[in-house]
């Protein structure tokens, strides 16, 4: 949301709706990934069974396909890269990462802003590093005609997603920066562009009621024999 009061909001807020378009999809070709891997899995495992029940039954000769995927350690190695680093902005920019709070609860006002865009700006400072040697790693393996050793898939695809994904994660990094810097300069301005994370408190409350509802629902179908 866009806070015309104080400058900058809404070229945040647009720059932050364009980049969560991105950052949906990155998250959306990682879940999917994980969900035809597991098909993938299912797959392999099914035609290793059947050909094992094959050689026992004392069936000499069968198709050619039923047989284990060929490759298939190869693919799911090449393909861990795209969950283990495409959900990466989305997760930042939810505030869903694993992160010390202890201080920063203790905190508020131009003090929080500050703290965060200094711990923001050396997150960008460490990625911006890793991105750099990334896209040597994918030169290199492009250059080299790197290959996975069974099936011999090229490696390079799988290393080029890591500095696109580094990429995104620097876009996010730099709004969430600037987002913070704004609200050291207007500490009583609407937060554009940064992630809001609850207190510990508040989670819990959340998880109280929740559990509460739920006990309540129980309550009602046992009360009224599930009607």
């Amino acid at each position: 949301m866009s806070d015309p009061a104080h400058p900058g909001s809404t070229v945040l807020a647009r720059l932050d709706h364009a980049l969560a378009r991105v950052e949906f999809v990155t998250a959306a070709i990682a879940g999917l990934t994980i969900f035809f891997l597991m098909l993938f899995a299912i797959l392999n495992i099914a035609l290793r069974k059947f050909s094992d029940f094959l050689l026992w039954a004392g069936v000499e000769s069968k198709p050619d396909w039923i047989n284990p995927v060929f490759g298939y350690i190869d693919v799911v190695e090449l393909s861990m890269v795209l969950f283990a680093v495409l959900c990466i902005s989305y997760t930042q920019r939810l505030g869903g990462h694993v992160r010390m709070e202890i201080l920063l609860n203790k905190l508020s006002g131009r003090t929080l802003w500050i703290v965060e865009a200094l711990t923001t700006l050396a997150a960008i400072c460490i990625i911006a590093v890793l991105a750099r040697y990334s896209v040597n790693y994918f030169l290199n393996a492009y250059n080299i005609g790197d290959s996975t050793i069974d099936a011999e898939l090229p490696t390079w695809p799988a290393k080029l997603i890591i500095p696109l994904a580094f990429a995104i994660l620097l876009a996010r990094l730099s709004l969430q920066l600037a987002g913070y810097l704004r609200l050291a300069a207007y500490p009583d301005a609407a937060p554009v562009a940064v992630p809001l994370i609850a207190k510990a408190e508040e989670i819990a409350r959340h998880e109280i009621e929740g559990a509460t509802i739920e006990i309540d629902e129980i309550e009602h179908d046992f009360e009224t024999g599930g009607r």
